[in-house]
């Protein structure tokens, strides 16, 4: 199954994101194999940087960092696929500031809605940010379901239970782009969710 032809929009509604730098993951899964996804902010300016472009991407060389880390032995995007981890981000089009707006990150959970409906056996969601978490709990609201993710500073809620259809869910930092590299106080924390989130998915 190749991702970008199952998830597509149409009408680019948002108005705080660059719309040329749309990106869906372009990448063919085996959608039963999938029994973690990893959700980062927004997709990169410069498509070279996304995930699962050729080349040594900004968004793979930070994710198999945090995967490093947290002492998963992977070099590439492609053996963090092989082990049953999609990679993708909650907003589709790159940021035009710092922020994503509640409302753009609420119009893009509903493409991020159907992507995660391509997987049957997901168990566990990495939600890595704010704007991810935000993403999720929208499409709950949505269905009138409980949200995942309590309100608070990921700092506290970090470790705690939580829930989203049948799936672990793991609020985390985001691993994707330089400031993973900056803010070193945060690796360690992805490092600890991404370890509690592998086991979680078996």
């Amino acid at each position: 199954m190749r991702v970008s032809h199952c998830v597509k929009c149409g009408a680019f509604p948002c108005a705080d994101v660059r719309h040329d730098c749309y990106l869906v993951p372009d990448v063919v899964v085996k959608p039963e194999e999938i029994r973690m996804v990893m959700i980062s902010e927004a997709a990169p300016e410069d498509s070279a940087d996304f995930y699962y472009a050729k080349g040594d991407p900004l968004f793979a060389r930070t994710t198999v960092a945090a995967f490093r880390d947290a002492g998963v032995d992977v070099s590439s995007v492609k053996e963090i696929v092989a082990r049953g981890v999609y990679l993708t981000t909650a907003v589709k089009c790159a940021k035009t500031g710092y922020a994503v707006a509640t409302e753009t990150a609420r119009e893009c959970s509903l493409l991020l809605e159907k992507e995660l409906a391509l997987f049957p056996n997901l168990k566990v969601l990495m939600l890595m940010g704010d704007v991810a978490i935000k993403a999720v709990n929208c499409i709950a609201k949505r269905a009138g379901e409980k949200r995942p993710v309590p309100a608070g500073s990921t700092y506290k809620i970090r470790g705690g239970k939580f829930e989203f259809r049948g799936a672990r869910v793991f609020p985390s930092y985001l691993q994707a782009g330089p400031s993973y590299f900056i803010e070193k106080s945060k690796r360690r924390m992805i490092a600890e969710d991404i370890q509690a989130g592998m086991k979680a998915a078996g």
